[in-house]
This record gives C-alpha cells, structure tokens and sequence, in this order.
C-alpha cells in the first residue's frame, strides 16, 4: 500500500489491489461527500450492450447480500444524507454526502453497493422498465435531445461517442442479465476505480474504512489486475459536417451549430474556455447580446465546449420559434464567422478570463464539489492541479492564442443539429 501526499490537505492511496483512495481533509466543515468512480462509460461499450453503464448504474442500488434496496436507500436517508449516481460517456458515478459523523457508514454502504451487487432477475427486469420510460421522457424533452443529435453529427451514429448514454429501445430491451453480469465483473475492476471523499474526515480512517468495506468482495486482492483498455476501436474521430433535423412537434425549435474541438489533454483548453465565456458563457457574452438582448429572438442561447480523452466538441446553442430559426441560425454563423476573423479584443480577453477563474473557484465552495475535483483530476487527467496553477494557466493565456484557436475552430465547415416542426430537408440550404 503506497501513500503520498499531493496537496495541502489531500493524501492519495494506493491499496494493493489497484484500488485508489483520495481524500481532501476541510476540517472546518461538518459535512463529507464520498464518491465511488468507475473509468467505465458508455464509450467503453459494444454496440449490442449500448446502455450497459447505465442500467449497471440502476442496478447497484438494488441490493447485495448484507442490503436490500431499501435498506441502500433508508440507511443514508435516516442520517439525513443524500445519495445518487450519474453516468457519462467515460465515467460512472456513485455519491454520498453525510455528515463527517455519518462517513463511516456511507463508505460501508457505496462500497457494499458497488462492489456486491446482486443484480437480481427480477431487479433487472423492474429498472428495464423505469430505463425504458427514462428514455421515453428524454424523446420528450427535445431542449435535451438535441445536445444528443449534435454529438451524432458529430460523431456518427452508432460510434463510441456518438451513441446515447441511455442506450435506446433496440438495446435496452433484448439485453440479459448475463450479459449485464459480465459487463460488470469484467469492467468493474479495482484499477478502473477511485474513491474519492472531501470534508471533516482523517485520511488513514477513510482508507481503514474502504478496505474494510471491500474485504473479501472482487474488490480485494493482493496483485492488481491490468485496467481494460478503453477504445479497442482506436480513436475518436469527427466525421464530415453533416446537418441532422428530428420532427417534433414543438412550439419552440431547438438548434445546435458546432464543430469537433480539442480533447482533455490539449494545452489550448484554457484558451477555448476563454473563448467559449467571450461568445456564449453569460448575459454579457456576444451571442447573448445580439440575439437576445438586442433582437429578442431566443429565451436560450449559449455556447459550451465538450473534453474527451481523444476528441471534443464546440456548440452554440438556442431555442426560438420555429419561424425565427433560419433567422437566428444566420446571426449565430455570422457571429462564429466575425470572431474567426477578426478575432476578441483585449477587453474581451479580461472578461473571459475573469469568468473562467470565477466559475471554477465558486464552483469548489461545497464538499460535493472538491470529492468530484479529486476524482475527475485522477480519472481523467492523472494530476491534481492545483487551484492556484490553473488559475494562472488562465491568466497565461494570450490574445493571439485564443484569436489563433477561434480561427482554427470557428472558420470550419459546421455541423447543424435541430430538433423542432420541421421535415428533414428543412435545413439543406442554411450554410
């Protein structure tokens, strides 16, 4: 068991078994947040098994040998805490907060989850159901939807990235228990998984506590397993801009104009989150301003940037009537063509950075928010920053670099993603 210390109240473990453990100690707190993060996602599936993560994510709630689901559910309840989970394309999450007081028991009671699941026949087939309704309430919700479409633009249909996180009908409803059962065993494996936790706790205790919560469970071992490898079929890659357009019948359309941006790892991130706050990140911001503010034309219009491990997106977004969309999709082509061009000014530049720095600091106000930093950090990039350095990487950031970005970016052939009263070649003409 190896243990370091990587920042000022943060200490990393490493169990043998390839089990990491990172704990952020606020001792001024009364609260902790506790998550357990598998590197599984819904890129991580095959085409036939498009949802597993997601159901698994349903399932782990369900009941182990020492909990039923209700007894998951009413043990954290009952010290008034709170406990869920999320799934994305490269990660599932399962969280807890409770009171400092209360940790030992949400540790025991995420680990039994994770690590002990059932999956019961019948549990399998009652969380198909809600899955199923789940995915119908989503195709009800075309603000949702249409995010989805653009990343099929994107991506393509059908690819690791490209699929829905939720799966859909066609996979959801032949897929077995067994099947679900593999998936689990082979992926949920201690190297694919980090515990993170954040608040009034001591360091050695929490990881007394996991490996207590995971003795004798697949978890445990001695001699870590290789991680399964993530993207057998090599790389991400964009696809030809496409324009895709789902009939619903809405009284607002949806719209998506973007293009694939960098990944996670690419130095320039800084300078694209300048960049996104500058075009679409608030009420001051230039897409804001014209479209909104100055013509009245959407409720919603904003601009968002999407990091993966070998890929990423760029998208503005915005809602309006459907006899206002040619209208606003122009203003919002003319606005990314302005910026490839001339660039943003100086002042512009402050203004970005100032939002960047801003969102991310507020954002680390609660222990909830500091567990996930922990995880996403090792997870994703293998490195805690600290909040210091990446508050000046963004203060390094320069105007040609975020002018050299918006023209290799904005000035790409566009991907249109619309959802809204419309047939499929309503669109075919709007470039």
């Amino acid at each position: 068991m190896k243990t370091e210390s990587l920042q000022d109240g943060v200490k990393r473990t490493v169990l043998p078994s390839g089990l990491r453990i990172i704990t952020e100690a606020i001792p001024t707190t009364r609260s902790a947040a506790l998550g357990v993060w598998v590197g599984v996602g819904s890129r991580d599936e095959t085409p036939a098994m498009s949802g597993a993560s997601h159901f698994l994510e349903h399932l782990l709630f369900k009941g182990t040998e020492k909990r039923t689901a209700l007894e998951i559910s009413a043990e954290i309840e009952a010290v008034g805490g709170e406990t869920n989970a999320f799934t994305t394309k490269e990660y599932t999450c399962f969280y807890a907060r409770v009171l400092d007081a209360d940790l030992p028991l949400a540790v025991d009671v995420l680990c039994d989850a994770v690590a002990g699941s059932l999956l019961d026949p019948a549990d399998v087939e009652t969380e198909r159901g809600v899955i199923l309704e789940e995915i119908a309430m989503h195709d009800d919700e075309p603000g949702d939807e249409v995010h989805d479409v653009f990343t099929e633009a994107i991506f393509g249909a059908g690819t690791p990235l490209g699929r829905l996180i939720s799966g859909t009908e066609q996979t959801i409803s032949p897929m077995t228990r067994a099947q679900i059962n593999r998936f689990y065993r082979a992926r949920y494996k201690a190297p694919q998984i980090v515990i993170t936790a954040a608040g009034n706790l001591d360091h050695a205790k929490v990881v007394k506590l996991v490996r207590a919560a995971v003795a004798g469970s697949p978890l445990d071992g001695d001699t870590a397993e290789p991680a399964p490898k993530r993207g057998s079929s090599g790389a991400a890659r964009a696809r030809r801009p496409v324009t895709l357009v789902r009939h619903r019948d809405t009284e607002q359309a949806h719209i998506v104009l973007g293009c694939a941006a960098i990944n996670r790892a690419d130095e320039r991130r800084f300078a694209l989150g300048v960049l996104n706050n500058v075009l679409g990140g608030g009420m001051s911001s230039r897409l804001f301003q014209e479209i909104r503010e100055k013509r009245g034309l959407a409720y919603s219009v904003y601009s968002y940037g999407s990091q993966y491990a070998d890929a990423g997106l760029f998208g503005v977004y915005a809602g309006c009537a459907p006899g206002k969309a040619e209208e606003v999709l122009a203003l919002i082509r003319a606005e990314l063509a302005t910026v490839a061009a001339e660039g943003i000014s100086p002042g512009e530049l402050a203004r970005g950075k100032g939002m960047v720095k801003g969102s991310y600091v507020l954002g680390l106000e609660d222990t909830g928010s500091r567990m996930s930093r922990l995880a996403k950090s090792e997870l994703l990039h293998g490195d805690l920053m600290a909040v210091d350095e990446m508050l000046a990487r963004v203060d390094a950031v320069t105007l040609d670099e975020v002018n050299e970005l918006a023209t290799e970016l904005l000035a790409k052939p566009m991907s249109l993603a619309v959802v809204g009263p419309f047939d499929e070649n309503a669109f075919s003409n709007a470039r």
